[in-house]
């Protein structure tokens, strides 16, 4: 998750000059952005256990990473951030596939390109496929330079934070969004209301003329602001609900200390297109690693 369409972050400093600079990729940056990510996984099973003790989730530290189980239809069942502490043997691999195998998953590995080159040797000997590509944005936070760069809202446009009476609306709001490419399933309402419920996410709702127009979630942890789950209804697309919910998430992570804003992407979206012209860059391309059922 959190993407602005898919799922969010976690330690060191941001190798950038300024906050409008560039960020210059290397291996530390890589570790802060995916443990970021695999923690915010990490506490999306550990609120499904908290929340239903005995149920699904299921959590294996694994080489670096974390290997995710939030139920079979799941986007957040995959496993993350692996490889990036050094070679992953093949008894740590043998560990991850005995993870999901016993549960009848296939494996999926969100896969950072800074990754091991071991991590690439195990899945190209266990016939492992490639079957989607993300991008990686991230820009570098500073409160002067926000504050500076603060637009009005247009006409009609509010953007308020969903406290814990409003969550299941947010849910909705942001599932009914996603409807035009994911279907407003009982676990897409699950996976929402989990990451929603996690103890470092806060949940905003963008209102025009006082009705419900969209939502984006929020998670900040250690300096690293996480952007995920945003979405607008299809009655109030191109009308800067998107914008908006962007920059008051930015605001509020500038305001908290946060120094590192991450959202993840589709390659060539309208989500992609939308950051980029927040100040967001590409850091980097994430391959999905898959390998079906055994």
């Amino acid at each position: 998750m959190t993407s602005e369409n898919k799922s969010p972050w976690a330690m060191a400093t941001v190798p950038a000059t300024s906050a409008t600079g560039p960020l210059l990729l290397d291996l530390q940056l890589a570790r802060r952005v995916e443990q970021a990510e695999a923690q915010a996984a990490a506490e999306c099973a550990q609120t499904v256990e908290r929340l239903r003790p005995g149920g699904n989730a299921a959590l294996l530290r694994v080489a670096g990473g974390y290997a995710v189980y939030c139920g079979p239809s799941s986007p957040i069942t995959q496993a993350v951030a692996l490889g990036l502490d050094g070679p992953v043997s093949e008894e740590e691999f043998d560990r991850l596939e005995d993870f999901y195998r016993i549960r009848g998953e296939a494996v999926r590995v969100e896969t950072c390109p800074l990754a091991d080159g071991s991590l690439f040797e195990r899945f190209a000997e266990r016939g492992y496929r490639v079957t989607e590509f993300s991008n990686v944005m991230a820009r570098a936070l500073a409160k002067p330079e926000l504050a500076a760069a603060a637009e009005e809202l247009p006409a009609g446009l509010t953007i308020e934070r969903a406290g814990p009476s409003r969550i299941e609306l947010w849910t909705l709001t942001v599932a009914q969004g996603f409807a035009e490419h994911y279907p407003v399933t009982e676990e897409l309402l699950d996976v929402m209301r989990m990451f929603a419920l996690g103890s470092h996410a806060e949940c905003y709702l963008a209102r025009f003329a006082g009705k419900v127009a969209g939502g984006g979630a929020l998670m900040i942890r250690d300096g690293v602001a996480g952007l995920f789950g945003a979405s607008t209804l299809p009655a109030f697309r191109k009308r800067g609900v998107q914008t908006g919910l962007l920059r008051a998430r930015l605001e509020r992570a500038a305001g908290a200390g946060c120094d590192l804003a991450v959202s993840l992407a589709q390659v060539g979206s309208a989500s992609e297109r939308n950051i980029v012209r927040h100040g967001f860059q590409v850091l980097y391309s994430r391959a999905k690693f898959e390998r079906a059922r055994t």
